[in-house]
């Protein structure tokens, strides 16, 4: 759509104010363009926010290209792979660099990749561990999460406020101004002053994240459903479909990061509750014995059982933040229906007095969620259903009781032998569930966050449909993310900086019109 007078003009405006929209914006600015960025919430830090913050770096591009080819399975063309590669290596000196003069306090650690392929050990950590006179908790009090995202965003902040760049929140893009020949101009954004029509004089930057939140996307592109968004209601694929009109082509559009976990009472809580996170292992070569390098020794208080009362999973896969949601995808096409969802988790009276089961996360002013330690506030709240006998919990949750009790008393058999015969799962996580009262829980599909959206090449330009890049428009963070079949711990952080410098300098190095 060409509208035109323009309310304000920009050379470069990026649309999303999480980690890689403030990337874009910092390096566009560097480079001598004027930046507008406009975010939908009232607060910024997208989903992003919510994370570790650790962003995962390598200091050998040519190895890291090979683990992350071998782990798209030939999915992503090589230069996009190979641009998430090279940025490895200068992530941490380009964080070390933003960080200069804020006195924030960076570290590395050692981090493999989370799958056998080869050159795994490549990779590592870097993040941001404290920052002076700066409380995350009361700086960023809407914000649930891991612990280092806080610290990562607000030295992005405070770069961008250095900068100077103009940002607008509660300010949502709704269509991009374009010429009949599709050359991106500019923005149409519903601001709280109304409806404005920014001109871009050299470029845009789509970050707006994935579609999460966007129901009847899921349902397009998703065999399983329903899937609970785990973190941001904001993200629903409203840049995906800004790009989608100027003729974008999309790729891996199934692929989202996602596990299991709990469903609210409240009708109007708008996430899912992840459960607990453990540490990730890797298997070994021969991924029968599932043993590794890193494989875990901590006690996962549960087991997972469909409406029939059978086990279906490996609880605790190698890496169940970003595969943990696909075994739910099971359908039976004689009764129409998903056999695991919902599924159940159990536990008995010594697993639910490990830690709390469940692990709210958000960045949304408007929520306010806390799980107990003990679990017991989340069994008044009917989270957790209680029952002295397996027979009462069968009859809870529906679930024939023979079948569960066999289900339990096989899992049991299994921890005394240490040995997960049926799934897989690490020996170290393995629990029994013996001691009365015994506790279920209604378990569901998560999506953390979704990995397709525009396609782009290794400048994050859109692609359109016919192989071209759609003038003047950039793609950054996981709005079309370069991870199209298995992901990489810390992957999704790195390419919010990578993704982002390379789509704001290259915005802001177009001609101007």
């Amino acid at each position: 759509m060409t509208e035109l007078p323009f309310d304000e003009t920009y050379d470069v405006i990026v649309v999303g104010y999480g980690f890689a929209g403030a990337t874009a914006a910092i390096e566009a600015t560097r480079a001598g363009a004027k930046v507008l960025v406009l975010e939908k919430a009232p607060d910024p830090g997208g989903i992003s926010i919510c994370s570790q913050g650790a962003i995962c770096c390598s200091a050998a591009p040519d190895e890291a290209f090979a683990y992350l080819k071998a782990t798209n399975g030939g999915r992503i063309s090589d230069d996009v792979i190979r641009t998430i590669s090279n940025g490895m290596a200068e992530a941490e000196g380009f964080l070390r660099d933003l960080a200069d003069g804020s006195g924030a306090e960076i570290t590395t650690r050692s981090r493999g990749g989370n799958y056998p392929f080869p050159h795994r050990e490549t990779f590592y950590y870097s993040h941001v561990d404290a920052i002076p006179n700066f409380n995350a908790q009361a700086f960023f009090p809407q914000v649930k999460g891991r612990v280092g995202g806080p610290y990562l965003f607000r030295v992005l902040q405070m770069k961008l406020e250095t900068l100077g760049i103009d940002v607008r929140l509660s300010s949502p893009a709704r269509r991009l101004i374009y010429t009949t020949d599709r050359e991106v101009r500019g923005v149409v954004a519903e601001t709280p002053e109304g409806i404005r029509h920014f001109a871009a004089t050299r470029g845009v930057v789509l970050s707006s994240g994935g579609f999460e939140a966007n129901d009847g996307m899921k349902q397009e592109y998703w065999q399983l459903m329903p899937v609970l968004t785990a973190a941001n209601r904001y993200n629903t694929g409203d840049g995906i479909r800004m790009a989608q009109e100027v003729g974008a082509d999309l790729w891996h559009m199934w692929h989202f990061h996602g596990s299991y976990g709990f469903r609210h009472p409240n009708p109007e809580y708008p996430y899912g509750i992840r459960v607990k996170r453990f540490p990730d292992w890797v298997p070994g070569d021969n991924g029968a014995d599932m043993v590794g390098a890193d494989i875990v020794d901590v006690p996962v208080a549960w087991i997972l059982v469909n409406r029939e009362g059978k086990r279906f999973m490996n609880e605790q896969p190698p890496y169940l933040q970003d595969t943990g949601a696909r075994p739910f995808e099971d359908m039976d096409t004689v009764t129409q229906r998903f056999r695991n969802i919902p599924a159940w988790l159990i536990c008995d009276e010594e697993g639910r007095k490990l830690y709390p089961l469940g692990n709210p996360a958000y960045n949304d002013r408007d929520v306010q969620m806390e799980w107990s330690n003990d679990n017991l506030k989340e069994v008044e709240m009917g989270i957790l259903k209680r029952a002295v006998t397996l027979d009462e919990l069968a009859d809870i949750i529906r679930t024939p009781a023979e079948t569960l009790k066999s289900t339990i008393q096989r899992w049991n058999d299994m921890t005394v032998a240490r040995n997960d015969d049926e799934h897989g799962r690490p020996a170290g996580s393995m629990l029994p569930i013996a001691t009365p009262p015994f506790y279920a829980g209604q378990i569901w599909p998560i999506v953390s966050n979704t990995q397709g959206g525009p396609k782009h090449d290794g400048n994050q330009r859109i692609i359109d449909v016919h192989g071209e890049p759609i003038p003047r428009l950039y793609a950054a963070g996981e709005m079309g993310s370069c991870f199209g079949h298995l992901y990489l711990a810390g992957g999704n952080i790195a390419e919010c900086l990578i993704s982002g410098w390379t789509a704001g300098r290259g915005a802001a190095a177009e001609p101007a019109s």
